[in-house]
């Protein structure tokens, strides 16, 4: 009798046990904890199954769905979406591409430089004005010092779904409050998204195919970058060391800035007399100012729209968002569109499914002169100095542009090709990035000028009304604003625990919530980081040994 109860105990401790770590796992591993909103959430989610045993399971061992689990593959094969289908011939019709680039320069001088730009207070009317007129000649251009430091992107060779057009990602999308569609006259697109806020509910952009049909819009195909004509001119200007000082030793506070608080100057007021730092001031300055020279084809591809043909042309377009923080602190935002976020595996089983993926980089400038870069990455990300980023040389003359990567299916932002394992212990969860397709996200893209300060004025405008905190810059003056605004998710929610397409371990799910867009990204952030807590890393061997969230 002892010997079975002891048996019995020893049974009992051990499933307490395995209940215990199922339980505690999952708020070990994770970065961010849930608050009380979203633990309700939690709750009706798991109600949704109409199994008791599912529910309980769920519950207690964290074990949900567990029915459902089946291979998720990338793509299916026979549909012309597979490795061996049309893909394959697209690749290789690519490869076999290459443009001809001219031998002669000329000066590029169209471009507005940053010291021409008008004072803060004069820039918030003539951008008031132009919103309310649509009048192109008061747009504010690009700054050449942006286009010249632009990133250059590497996408994963073996990548199935690549960067998308926001404007063809709508199309495919039906809107839904409430875990219900939203009956409207009136056709989504770009220019009505924002009217879409006065249901005042959580909208949701929920795709009208299924997406484990894989339909050919969800892959964007067409997204590919057209290849570079060789990559002999690679040049890396990379600093690899460990040493990681805390704080820049530029000599001004650009980390931390905002138009209320402006970067000051630190350097030892003993190192230059008056008219020696003025003059020192002056000469990065006009450094910054350099006019941009290139090829002659490529003056012609500005006038004639002809960007196509060139090595780094995506037809999925780039969102650039440019911020002015005063003080000369300019933050250039990079926004990439995927409408497919493919999740990794663990264990073969597959996590962090969703429709529609908003990742980015911001490039801090300080009077045109590039300072740090962020690289967004799940729900963080981490920052660089400017000299420890690896680069690309450029011809002509033309500054070396930034090279990161991005990583397969989830489309995360790193510093370095290879490996990086997050969250989970012995490499379980992790990114790969390598060298694939490389993107020019200066040859198509849209791009805006954003003013936060004007956007909290507006922020009780009615939904629907034109807002002027974001206009479009002069280069693509007709472009529509309303998608900015919106508030809802761009893609679908959280399926429930009936759908068989959803399961969830250790509180990770096979499909989770789309993502929030842009404007939600901590636009006005002081620091370069997206979150408050923010370290700027000097080289990418720190940024290999160290997470956002640690």
């Amino acid at each position: 009798m002892v010997y079975h109860l002891r048996r019995a105990a020893i049974a009992a401790a051990c499933l307490a046990s395995i209940v215990f770590i199922l339980w505690f796992i999952p708020r070990v591993i994770k970065p961010t904890q849930p608050d009380a909103e979203e633990r309700k959430r939690d709750e009706q989610w798991v109600n949704s199954s109409p199994y008791w045993i599912d529910r309980q399971a769920c519950r207690w061992l964290g074990l949900c769905g567990i029915q459902h689990i089946k291979w998720d593959a990338p793509a299916l094969p026979g549909n012309g979406t597979g490795r061996d289908g049309d893909l394959k011939l697209e690749l290789l019709k690519l490869l076999s591409m290459g443009p001809n680039h001219d031998s002669n320069y000329v000066e590029l001088s169209d471009m507005r430089s940053w010291e021409t730009a008008p004072m803060k207070k004069d820039l918030k009317t003539r951008r008031r004005n132009a919103g309310r007129s649509g009048d192109a000649k008061v747009l504010d251009e690009i700054p050449d010092y942006v286009v010249a430091h632009a990133p250059l992107v590497h996408l994963y060779s073996e990548e199935f779904f690549w960067p998308s057009d926001i404007a063809e990602h709508v199309v495919h999308m039906q809107p839904f409050k409430d875990d219900a569609p939203i009956n409207s006259s009136k056709a989504v697109d770009l220019d009505t998204l924002a009217r879409l806020n006065a249901e005042n509910n959580t909208v949701f952009l929920s795709s009208k195919d299924n997406v484990e049909t894989r339909p050919e819009w969800l892959h964007s195909f067409h997204g590919i970058p057209t290849p570079f004509d060789g990559d002999d001119d690679d040049g890396d200007d990379n600093d690899n060391g460990d040493a990681a000082p805390k704080r820049p030793t530029d000599g001004t506070t650009w980390w931390d800035a905002d138009k209320e608080h402006p970067p000051k100057r630190i350097s030892d007021p003993r190192r230059f007399n008056g008219r020696q730092r003025q003059s020192h001031q002056k000469r990065q300055f006009r450094e910054a100012q350099r006019p941009m020279v290139g090829p002659v084809e490529e003056k012609l591809d500005s006038l004639r729209g002809d960007k196509a043909a060139r090595g780094g042309h995506s037809d999925g377009p780039a969102i650039l968002v440019l911020v002015d923080k005063g003080a000369g602190i300019v933050d250039a935002f990079w926004f990439f569109f995927y409408s497919y976020n493919l999740g990794q595996t663990v264990l073969n089983v597959r996590f962090g499914n969703h429709v529609g993926d908003w990742e980015h980089c911001m490039v801090r400038f300080e009077h045109g002169i590039p300072r740090a870069m962020f690289l967004s990455e799940h729900a963080g990300g981490q920052a660089y100095a400017w000299q420890a980023l690896e680069k690309r040389a450029q011809k002509g003359g033309r500054p070396d542009r930034p090279v990161i990567y991005s990583a397969v299916g989830s489309h995360a932002m790193y510093a370095s090709s290879g490996m990086h394992p997050y969250v989970l212990p012995f490499k379980m969860l992790k990114d790969l990035t390598d060298q694939g397709p490389l993107w020019d996200p200066t040859l198509n893209n849209y791009a805006y000028w954003y003013d936060y300060e004007v956007d909290r004025d507006e922020e009780h405008r009615p939904p629907g009304e034109d807002r002027t905190s974001l206009v479009p810059a002069a280069s693509n003056p007709h472009l529509p604003t309303s998608w900015f605004h919106f508030g809802g998710y761009w893609g679908d929610d959280t399926y429930p625990l009936s759908d068989k397409r959803q399961w969830r371990l250790f509180g990770e799910y096979h499909y989770t919530t789309g993502p929030l867009g842009p404007k939600f990204k901590n636009l006005d952030r002081k620091k370069v980081c997206q979150n408050e807590k923010c370290r700027i890393l000097y080289s990418i061997e720190a940024g290999k040994k160290s997470t956002w969230y640690s």
